[in-house]
Formats: C-alpha cells, structure tokens, sequence
C-alpha cells in the first residue's frame, strides 16, 4: 500500500488525508505539534497511525500542512529526512517566503510549492470533510524549481481531488491572492468588529441581521491562529490591496455624503460587471 505522511492535521489536512485514504488508497500516517489533534484524528478515522519525522523514509508524498509562517522551517526538516523517491508538497496559501526558504535545499527539486484553493471558516481535525476540493483550483508555484517526475505524481494529486491546475511564479501568486482572498478575511474581520462593537449598545441587533450579513462576515470565523501569520507573510500585497480598498471606500463614501445618486448609481453598475467575470 502507498503510504503518505500528513503534517498538519487541520481542516487542509485532514480534508487531504480523507481524499488520499478514499480516492487512492493510501496508507495516512499523521504528525502535528497538538497531540490533541493526532488523537482526535486517529479517533475520527483521518490518519491510520501517528508518526514522526524519523518515520518518513517510506513515504510516497508528505504534505506540509501547518500554519503558513511554519512551513518553510518544516519543510527544510522533511527534506532532511525523505529518500530520493518522496514527493513534498506545501498547502501554504502565501508562496514567495517558503520558496526561498527551500531554494537552496539539496533536495529543493522534490519540493512542489502547492496552494488548494480550497476551505471553510472551520478549523481543526473535525473539519476536515470529504469533497472539498471538488472543483477548485490547485495553484502550483515555480515548477521549474521541481524534478519532472515529482512535479507529475503532483498533477496526478491534484487530478485524483478533481482540481483544476494553474501554474505560476511564486511572487505573482502572492499577488493575486492578496486580492482575492487575504482582502476578502480583511474585510470580513472588520465588518464583524464593527458590528460586535455597535452590538454592545443595541443587543438586538443580530435579530434583524440577514443572509447576506452572514454570508459577508462568514470568514470572520476563521482562526487568528492561521490568519494573523498569512497576513503578515503577505504583508506588502495585502497593505497593497488594503490602501487600494480604503481609497475606493473612501470615494464611495463621498458619493453617499454627498446624496450622488446619479454617482452612486454609475459606481454600483460598474462593479456588476463582476456577475460576469464570476460567471453568474
């Protein structure tokens, strides 16, 4: 049986190590600081046994699925540790500082830099699910940087999760990201500290708020654990991304103080243009 080692045993990797286990029949043996969460992990049928990083020689693939400003540091460990056959892939959402960190590894070429753009506000071994990768897109960062072979049992992966594959430099994924998806936590985060602060005065507030205001500050569950170091991983593009939002807020500020309906008419319909690159 092909054996996988996931490190990190979250929403990402348990969801990965379901996957592996249903669509692929892997072996899954489970590393993670909390030993919580191997336990609950092993409970809930995620992993088959927990292992460590002397443990590692017989793996097919291991998955780096810990909290983004850690993974360059586990990384480095693993590729200490695997035989010249291993494939090690990342689920980082931020790629610039973790390819760095490995660039100069003796095995950097069994290294894949991975983003699923997958996930929910939940966390921890329990919400790990089935099918969540269904359809999304798996972003694969500097391949150029990966030995062929590797980077193959990768799109192979990615193919058993029923992901689209994009490929592209590590710095421009930063980028992108930053706008469509770190803005996105920003926004959510403060959209909810502003309604929990008004909340204090007007305890009935949540009464009358509706599906779009939950479906908008959904996000805001998710943990400050994984949250705050992707922010700061990323820091430069998301204040990039920040500036650009608060000018924009500003100007449609400006359109409502100033009673601009023709303004703010012209602005909405601008923006409904995203119905059409989101297709619908």
């Amino acid at each position: 049986m092909k054996e996988a080692v996931v490190i990190g045993l979250g929403l990402i990797g348990g969801s990965l190590a379901l996957e592996l286990k249903k669509r692929a029949n892997y072996k899954i043996k489970g590393i993670d600081a909390d030993p919580a969460n191997v336990q609950k992990a092993l409970e809930l049928g995620i992993i088959d046994e927990e292992t460590t990083y002397d443990g590692l020689q017989n793996a097919e693939v291991v998955i780096i699925a810990v909290p983004v400003n850690k993974i360059g540091e586990v990384a480095l460990r693993v590729l200490d540790c695997v035989e010249s056959e291993t494939l090690v892939m990342d689920v980082g959402s931020v790629k610039g500082n973790i390819c760095r960190e490995v660039a100069s590894h003796p095995l950097r070429s069994q290294f894949v830099a991975a983003h699923p753009m997958a996930g929910t506000e939940f966390s921890g071994p329990e919400a790990a699910i089935y099918d969540l990768f269904d359809g999304k897109v798996m972003v694969l960062c500097d391949v150029q940087q990966s030995d062929w072979r590797l980077l193959d049992r990768a799109l192979s992966i990615s193919k058993l999760l029923n992901m689209r594959v994009k490929m592209m430099p590590s710095e421009e994924h930063d980028r992108h990201i930053a706008y469509v998806s770190h803005l996105s936590h920003v926004i959510s985060y403060v959209l909810g500290q502003t309604v929990l602060e008004k909340e204090r005065d007007e305890a009935q507030i949540f009464d009358m708020a509706s599906s779009g205001f939950a479906s908008t500050v959904r996000l805001a569950k998710s943990t400050g654990t994984m949250w705050s170091p992707i922010f700061l991983e990323n820091r430069d593009n998301v204040l990039q991304t920040l500036d650009e939002y608060m000018e924009n807020l500003a100007k449609f500020r400006t359109l409502i103080a100033e009673s601009d309906d023709a303004g703010l008419r012209k602005t909405i319909s601008d923006i409904n243009y995203i119905k059409k690159v989101l297709k619908g």
